[in-house]
């Protein structure tokens, strides 16, 4: 069987498959202190959820952002003897026309990746996790950079953090963008305010790609992904094509396929 890791700086995501298709999704939260036994207990508990186990795991495919919980994945797999695959810019075979491709980090790879496999070219990812970015695939297949935001759960701890009087929020849509309390003014403000920066990020985007590479923007397929695609709200990102939330541990399933002798 194999196992799909995808460790972003807020959340551990996990995936397996047997047959080739991604099977029961499991999340929990990120700790950059994680020993290789903590991240095995962590592993183990999230597979055992489904009935499955570490010991039934033959290999392993990970995109990491966090450096500290890579190691502990090394460790863990060499311990166990478990092959690891680790998504970077020497194992992910796509094009990176980016003027520092050493620094695009993996999950951004494996984005742009599983958008011309699974999608087609040209392609925007929008991911909304952590932090909010945009990927850009070309006509032919090749990474071509993107943009970073802040991300919205960050915009909503920053104001509870750095106000007096502001407290921490449900994220959830209200009813308008007048907000007839802090409450609703603070969703209002967060919520659609994030629904307008995807929306003119990704027309933006859409219309430079299509500027610089002559595609018809009707053909540019933009995919909205990460923790936060699922919620009911993130439909209001204006231009999206595709919801696929799961779209790096399919970026990682199908690199596993390509990759592996």
């Amino acid at each position: 069987m194999l196992l799909l890791v995808d460790v972003g700086n807020t959340n551990v995501t996990v995936g397996t498959s047997d047959d080739g298709t991604l099977g029961p999704v499991r999340r929990a939260a990120t700790h950059r202190a994680t020993t290789a036994d903590e991240l095995e207990i962590l592993l183990g508990d999230l597979l055992h959820l489904d009935g499955s186990s570490l010991d039934g795991i033959t290999r392993v495919v990970a995109s990491s952002v966090v450096p500290s919980v890579s190691t502990a994945l090394e460790a863990l797999t060499a311990g166990r003897g478990i092959p690891l695959l680790d998504a970077s810019i020497v194992t992910v075979p796509i094009e990176v026309r980016v003027e520092r491709p050493a620094e695009v980090g993996p999950d951004r790879l494996v984005n742009a990746f599983a958008a011309v496999r699974l999608h087609g070219a040209p392609a925007i990812v929008v991911d909304f996790g952590t932090a909010t970015t945009l990927d850009v695939v070309a006509p032919d297949g090749a990474y071509v950079g993107g943009a970073i935001a802040p991300g919205l759960e960050i915009g909503l701890e920053a104001l509870a953090a750095r106000t007096a009087r502001l407290p921490r929020v449900e994220l959830r849509e209200p009813p308008t963008v007048i907000g007839r309390d802090t409450a609703a003014a603070m969703q209002a403000g967060t919520i659609f305010g994030y629904q307008a920066l995807a929306s003119g990020l990704l027309a933006r985007t859409r219309a430079e790609l299509a500027a610089e590479t002559g595609a018809d923007p009707a053909s540019i397929v933009a995919i909205l992904t990460g923790g936060l695609s699922a919620a009911p709200w993130a439909r209001g990102v204006d231009g999206v094509d595709v919801v696929d939330p799961d779209l790096t541990l399919r970026g990682l399933l199908r690199l596993d396929a390509e990759v592996r002798p």
